[in-house]
């Protein structure tokens, strides 16, 4: 189940805060519950990706990108992402969330996001790419950019974001299928 209520917290407790530019970095903390936790009593990898959310959209909240969906109409959707997972979370162990937005394209808004542990070690980091949508599809992001007062005009992408989004051009859409797999279905 989606977590709501903690939604509702983060955004109550966000309330409070300072606004913050486009790509200053949100800071939040949690803790691993009860429901977060698979068979090992760590924290599940899918539901990693949805606490995410607990700081992706506080995050969005402060640099004033909630308001200017509400006022326009759009949405925002996830359109990839790559995750590493390095460190176990356990249940109850708290944890702190890095989240920021670190470059726009034509396209996308590319969003890095990290949970840390208690002793400095980084548990888990990814790399979103979110698109604005609107009633006729993607809005580009120098349009949300330029509706917030920002500059356009942007910088060259860190290397490793490039490289992630070189990887992603390359990668087959839709899925390739598997001959082998049209093999075993034709022997069955």
């Amino acid at each position: 189940m989606y977590p709501f209520i903690r939604m509702a917290w983060q955004l109550y407790q966000t309330r409070k805060l300072p606004p913050m530019g486009v790509f200053d970095t949100h800071v939040s903390h949690h803790i691993c519950l009860p429901w977060d936790i698979d068979l090992w009593l760590e924290l599940n990898n899918g539901r990693t990706l949805t606490l995410f959310d607990l700081g992706r959209i506080p995050m969005a909240a402060r640099a004033g990108l909630i308001a200017l969906l509400k006022d326009k109409g759009w949405g925002l959707t996830m359109a990839g992402a790559s995750v590493r997972y390095r460190h176990r979370i356990r249940m109850f162990e708290r944890i702190e969330m890095r989240s920021r937005t670190v470059w726009w394209d034509d396209k996308f808004i590319y969003i890095e996001q990290s949970m840390w542990k208690a002793d400095g070690r980084c548990a888990n980091h990814i790399l979103y790419r979110a698109a604005i949508t609107g009633q006729s599809g993607i809005v580009p992001p120098d349009n949300i950019a330029d509706a917030m007062g920002l500059s356009p005009e942007r910088q060259a992408p860190p290397d490793w974001v490039a490289a992630w989004i070189g990887a992603e051009a390359l990668r087959p859409w839709p899925p390739q299928e598997d001959a082998s797999e049209h093999a075993l279905q034709d022997a069955t």
